[in-house]
């Protein structure tokens, strides 16, 4: 008996392999899409809604062509495919605004805060978690539909120009498919980076509000641009706002209505990085954006169920 209990002594097992940094993080990040499945629904309906109402409108696409000069024949084709994006990109953007304004009020409201905290979860894990939604997984969500529904189009344009005798052939060559999600995931990425401070700042709403986070999002931003209206007759406020939401594209592109595609945006010479990068006003959105999340962590650390 002795023998065997110095055998069990040797030989115990090997103790439990350090969990790593950001397990925490990749956990709770998945939690956020199973408990919000409008993260990948409302997307998803978007890309469905833009491909049927695209090939329907295409039915008769064949014969519209044939009535056009052979020059203008590809941008005809391709016109519908190169904006389909456009609604996909809209809608993740609007789910990430409705997903912070109720992100960390909604855990408050239904109680489940008191059930997230007992976890041994840090509150910056869970507030980071909950910013990585909008900053991270719905844009890759949108550029995944987005180029998925670009082929799809591809491939059923294709079909109908096969169906009335007409080759493809002849705009293939001014579609560049790879070259346009790279452009894509450019353009998702620089949005994700000049939306951030609109992102934290309604996170933060969400961790401060008692009540109707949609209102104190809204109803502060009116009250400031009719006081500056009535006090100077100018909308500087309004300005700034606009800036904030459309600025990037001049930053980041080169946006030109007399190129040969058209005036769209989907090759990579269109792309300026170095521009954008050195925009004071992107780095002053991050600023103030990490400010925002900072206090939303002080917030969610602080704050009791409604």
């Amino acid at each position: 008996m002795t023998h065997d209990t110095s055998l069990q002594d040797d030989f115990q097992p090997p103790p439990p392999a350090p969990m790593a940094a950001t397990r925490p993080l990749y956990w709770s990040v998945r939690r956020e899409i199973w408990e919000n499945r409008s993260i990948y629904l409302a997307p998803l309906i978007v890309a469905a809604v833009v491909l049927f109402a695209s090939s329907i409108s295409t039915l008769f696409m064949p014969k519209r062509i044939q009535t056009l000069d052979p020059t203008r024949r590809p941008a005809a084709v391709m016109k519908h495919i190169r904006m389909a994006p456009a609604p996909i990109m809209m809608a993740s953007f609007i789910v990430g605004i409705f997903f912070c304004l109720d992100a960390m009020y909604g855990e408050r409201r239904d109680r489940s805060i008191l059930f997230w905290k007992s976890l041994p979860v840090p509150d910056r894990t869970t507030v980071l978690s909950k910013a990585a939604i909008p900053m991270m997984v719905l844009p890759l969500i949108a550029l995944a539909l987005s180029a998925v529904t670009q082929m799809v189009l591809l491939i059923w344009s294709s079909i109908l120009l096969l169906g009335h005798g007409m080759s493809p052939h002849f705009f293939w060559g001014d579609v560049h498919f790879f070259e346009g999600v790279l452009v894509m995931f450019y353009g998702l990425a620089v949005h994700t980076l000049w939306f951030a401070p609109i992102y934290a700042w309604l996170l933060l709403l969400s961790a401060w509000a008692r009540r109707s986070p949609v209102l104190w999002a809204l109803l502060p931003v009116l009250a400031i641009a009719a006081l500056e209206r009535m006090a100077s007759g100018r909308g500087s406020f309004m300005n700034l706002l606009k800036y904030r939401v459309t600025g990037a594209m001049s930053r980041a592109f080169l946006i030109t209505g007399t190129s040969s595609n058209g005036g769209s945006i989907d090759r990579v010479w269109q792309l300026t990085p170095g521009k954008f990068l050195s925009t004071p006003g992107l780095w002053a959105g991050l600023i103030f954006a990490a400010l925002c999340v900072i206090a939303a962590v002080r917030l969610r650390r602080s704050h009791e169920p409604l």
